[in-house]
């Protein structure tokens, strides 16, 4: 079974895209934009303490009419957030994350952020394990010998 590990190390951009709790709501957007992510996570140091979506600036931004531009992301970031250990599996990553309708989900170790992997990477993994058991199965009715795993 894959790794949240291995799904970190098998994307192309390992790069952990964070701001600070006193930036703003609009350099955070301008952030999430440039890199072209769905979120961010909040950090003091080496420390996650917490995370926010383009979820928590429509909800929290756009419908209770504050300024991005005045508002720190402290104000509006979801502070809890829940994370995986680098030796959990996809299948428990992809249970966590439909359970509590989450996106993203920090890999960490000893209170250390590895990395984040989204619901996108996971769909990924899943559609390349599904097309590597196709091309076997395929391979074993043909009768052609198949490639070990």
């Amino acid at each position: 079974m894959t790794t949240a590990l291995e799904i970190l190390k098998s994307k192309p951009n390992q790069e952990v895209i964070a701001v600070q709790p006193h930036a703003t709501v609009y350099e955070a957007i301008k952030l999430m934009c440039q890199k072209n992510i769905g979120a961010v996570l909040v950090m003091e140091g080496d420390a996650v303490v917490g995370i926010f979506s383009e979820r928590d600036y429509a909800r929290k931004i756009v419908l209770q009419e504050r300024a991005s531009k005045s508002t720190g992301v402290n104000l509006v970031m979801s502070p809890n957030v829940m994370f995986v250990n680098p030796r959990q599996t996809a299948e428990e990553c992809m249970a966590l994350m439909t359970q509590n309708r989450l996106r993203h989900l920090p890999v960490m170790e000893g209170g250390k952020l590895l990395g984040m992997i989204s619901i996108g990477d996971l769909v990924k993994h899943i559609i390349s394990d599904q097309q590597f058991l196709i091309e076997q199965l395929e391979h074993y009715i043909a009768g052609h010998p198949v490639t070990p795993a």
